[in-house]
C-alpha cells in the first residue's frame, strides 16, 4: 500500500467516524415528510392497474406520520432514535417502502422521511389445504382507513371445526399521540368471543412509562383433540379484566431497565353441561425487564420488495404472580407463579442466530401445580446471493394446562406443513425445519414477488401418557407475495412426500400462508 493510499484511507476513516459525532451535536431544524402513492412512478406496474389503484387509494396523511416519529424539529440528532422511527413506520404495516435520512441546507439539519404507501384496501379470499383439510375465508380488510392508519376488518372464516364471522378495529393513536385502542368481536357457529385493549404502551425504547387495560369475554365450545380425532368438548364461560403498567428507571435509545406490574380479575369456568358454574379469581404480579436493542434489516426474508426489521435484542424478563386462597383459589391450587423469558442473539453481515426461551408455572404447597416451558433456535443466512437459508428448531412442554391451551401445530401454523388439521396435539411439542428460500423475481409485472423453497420438516405434538407422535415431510414450495400491498404476507403452494410418520407416508399438497420467522 502506497503512502498516498494510506493517507486517503486514514482521512476516510476520520470523516466516517466524525459524521455521526458531528450530527449528534446538531439540532434538527425541520422534518420534511414526502409521501408517495401505491405506484409512485410511470412504469412501476401495469398502467391500468397503477392508475386505478392510485385513484382509489387515499395516501397516508403527513400529520399522521409525524405522530409516529420519535424525533421532532428542535431535538438533538440521535441516530438510534432516527433508526427506531423508521422501524416504527415499517411496523405499522402501511408502507411498502420507508426511508429516513438527513439533508443539510445553509448549515441547518433537516430530517427527511420518505414513504411509499402500500395498497391497504384488501378483499380477502383465502384458501388453505393440507392433508385433505380445507380452510377458507372471505372478507374485507382496510389497513389505512382514509389515510389515518386506522384498521377495519370484516372476515368470514370456515375451518374443519367451525365457521366464524369476525369484526376488528384498531386505532394506534386513539385520544393521544401514542394511545392505542383495539376491539375485536367474533361470532362463532358454537359461541361468541370479544376482546379489547386500551392504553399507552412503551412506544419506544426510551419511553419511561406505560399503562393499559385489556380484557376478553367468551361463551364458546372448546374442542379437545387427541391423535388426530376429536376427543371431547367443553363449554367455556369467561370474563377477564386486566390492568398492566410499567416504569423505566433507566431508558435510553439503546437499552432500558423496566419495572412492570399487573393485576388480573377473571371468571373462567369449564363444564360438560349446558349450565356452567361460576367462580372468580384475582391475580397480581410484578417484575423487571432488561434489554439492549438490536435489530437487523433484511430484504426478502419473510416478504418481497421491502425492508424488514428482525428483532434480535438481548432481553431478560423475570417476575412472579400471587394467587392466594383469599383471592378465590382453592386451597390445593393457591400459590405463587414465577415467570421468566430471555432472548440471546449473534449477528453477522446478512445473517443471525437467535435463541429464545420462556417458562412459567404455579407452585403450591404440594409442588408444581401447572406450568409451561418452551424454547427455540433460529439461524438465518443471506450470504449466498438470492438465497435465504433457514434452520429453525423449537420445543415445549406443558403441565396440567387448562382446556384448549394444549399444543396444536395446525392451529399455531407450526410443524410439518403437509399434514392435516389437529394431527399433532398434546402437552409435548417439537419441531425442526430447514428451508432455502430462493428468489426468482422481486417484481413480476410490478405486483408480485416470486420464489421457490426446498424444505425438510419434522415435528409433532403428543400427550405425556403416550408415545411420541410426530411426522416429517420433504418437498418444494412455490412462494408468492404481493409487493404493492400494505402487508406483504406470502402464500405458498407446497408439494412433497410425507415420511418419518406412523401411517403418514405418501405424496401430499398444501396451499397455505408461508411460515414467518
Amino acid at each position: 500500500m502506497t503512502r498516498s493510499s494510506r493517507a486517503v484511507g486514514s482521512l476516510t476513516a476520520i470523516l466516517t467516524a466524525a459524521i455521526p459525532i458531528y450530527l449528534s451535536a446538531q439540532t434538527i431544524d425541520t422534518v420534511v415528510i414526502v409521501t408517495h402513492n401505491v405506484f409512485p412512478a410511470p412504469g412501476d406496474g401495469p398502467a391500468l392497474v397503477a392508475r386505478l389503484a392510485n385513484a382509489l387509494h387515499v395516501p397516508t396523511r403527513p400529520q399522521v406520520m409525524r405522530g409516529f416519529l420519535l424525533v421532532n424539529a428542535g431535538d438533538r440528532y440521535d441516530s438510534a432514535r432516527v433508526a427506531e422511527s423508521a422501524r416504527t413506520l415499517r411496523a405499522l404495516g402501511l408502507f411498502s417502502q420507508v426511508r429516513v435520512d438527513t439533508l443539510r441546507a445553509d448549515g441547518r439539519l433537516a430530517l427527511r422521511v420518505e414513504t411509499t404507501d402500500g395498497w391497504s384496501t384488501k378483499p380477502q379470499f383465502g384458501y388453505t389445504s393440507a392433508g385433505g383439510d380445507v380452510t377458507w375465508l372471505v372478507g374485507l380488510v382496510e389497513d389505512n382507513f382514509l389515510g389515518t392508519a386506522t384498521a377495519l376488518s370484516a372476515v368470514y372464516n370456515r375451518t374443519p371445526d367451525r365457521a366464524s364471522f369476525q369484526l376488528g378495529y384498531l386505532n394506534p393513536h386513539f385520544a393521544s399521540r401514542y394511545g392505542r385502542l383495539a376491539l375485536q368481536y367474533k361470532n362463532l357457529t358454537d359461541g361468541r368471543t370479544g376482546s379489547w385493549q386500551l392504553g399507552v404502551p412503551f412506544y419506544e425504547t426510551a419511553a419511561r412509562h406505560s399503562l393499559g387495560t385489556d380484557g376478553d369475554a367468551a361463551s364458546e365450545r372448546i374442542l379437545l383433540f387427541r391423535d388426530g380425532s376429536l376427543d371431547s368438548t367443553l363449554q367455556r364461560r369467561a370474563l377477564r379484566l386486566a390492568i398492566t403498567g410499567g416504569y423505566a428507571p433507566r431508558a435510553t435509545s439503546r437499552d432500558y431497565l423496566r419495572l412492570w406490574y399487573g393485576a388480573v380479575w377473571r371468571r373462567e369456568d369449564f363444564d360438560t353441561g349446558a349450565v356452567v358454574p361460576r367462580s372468580e379469581f384475582l391475580t397480581a404480579g410484578a417484575g423487571l425487564e432488561l434489554a439492549h436493542a438490536r435489530f437487523q434489516v433484511l430484504e426478502r426474508f419473510n416478504s418481497y420488495a421491502r425492508r424488514e426489521d428482525v428483532d434480535l435484542s438481548q432481553t431478560l424478563r423475570v417476575g412472579a404472580w400471587a394467587a392466594p386462597r383469599a383471592w378465590g383459589y382453592a386451597a390445593a391450587r393457591a400459590g405463587v407463579g414465577p415467570e421468566a423469558s430471555a432472548q440471546l442473539s449473534a449477528v453477522w453481515p446478512r445473517g443471525f442466530v437467535v435463541l429464545r426461551g420462556q417458562a412459567n408455572g404455579v407452585f403450591t404447597a404440594a409442588g408444581l401445580d401447572s406450568g409451561r416451558v418452551a424454547g427455540g433456535l433460529t439461524v438465518a443466512s443471506q450470504n449466498l446471493r438470492g438465497h435465504t437459508l433457514l434452520l429453525h428448531a423449537e420445543g415445549g412442554a406443558l403441565e396440567r394446562p387448562k382446556p384448549g391451551a394444549q399444543f396444536d401445530l395446525w392451529t399455531a401454523r407450526k410443524g410439518p406443513r403437509l399434514f392435516g388439521a389437529h394431527l399433532f396435539t398434546g402437552e409435548r411439542m417439537a419441531w425442526v425445519t430447514v428451508e432455502d428460500r430462493i428468489l426468482v423475481t422481486d417484481q413480476m409485472w410490478g405486483l408480485v414477488g416470486v420464489g421457490v423453497a426446498p424444505f425438510v420438516d419434522w415435528g409433532g405434538a403428543w400427550y405425556a401418557d403416550e408415545a411420541v407422535r410426530a411426522g416429517g415431510d420433504a418437498g418444494v414450495a412455490l412462494r408468492l407475495g404481493p409487493t404493492r400491498a400494505a402487508r406483504g404476507d406470502v402464500g405458498e403452494f407446497a408439494v412433497g412426500y410425507r415420511w418419518f410418520g406412523r401411517g403418514f407416508t405418501g405424496w401430499a399438497v398444501a396451499v397455505r400462508r408461508g411460515i414467518v420467522f
